[in-house]
């Protein structure tokens, strides 16, 4: 059973470890970065070509680091680590033409699920599982 309440520490960015699978297929956990101004889970291309991911393209968007590609394509994720955890299953992501970004993690479905706190002094992120959120 998915958990309901996560504390996770970090270092200077508000990172979150996730997993990716696709078939069988699995990456390692992973820091991802918590990104509230984005709207959906973003990955670089190398992961989406390691997991071997069926990719769509999207369009093009612009970023802070110029012009990019997006692809769309699904996979499942963990979130937490192997003890506590919650799985997102055939989730929608995009996939980055770049290779020098970061796993974002935007609001779709972080934001939906949970509650998130940011505690910038003890350098934690609390996140408190919403009672009417998809995980229940």
């Amino acid at each position: 059973m998915p958990e309901s309440a996560f504390v996770f520490n970090y270092f200077r960015y508000p990172v979150i470890p996730v997993k990716f699978y696709y078939k069988d297929k699995e990456t390692p956990f992973i820091d991802a970065l918590l990104d509230s101004g984005g709207d959906f889970i973003v990955i670089p291309m190398p992961i989406a070509r390691y997991l071997g991911l069926k990719i769509k393209k999207a369009g093009d968007v612009d970023t802070a680091g110029g012009t990019t590609s997006l692809f769309k394509a699904k996979l499942s994720m963990l979130m937490g680590n192997k003890k506590k955890n919650a799985a997102y299953t055939n989730i929608l992501i995009h996939v980055s033409g770049r290779d020098d970004i970061p796993v974002l993690l935007g609001r779709h479905p972080i934001f939906e699920d949970y509650e998130i706190t940011f505690k910038k002094q003890k350098n934690q992120l609390l996140l408190k599982q919403y009672k009417n959120s998809s995980k229940n």
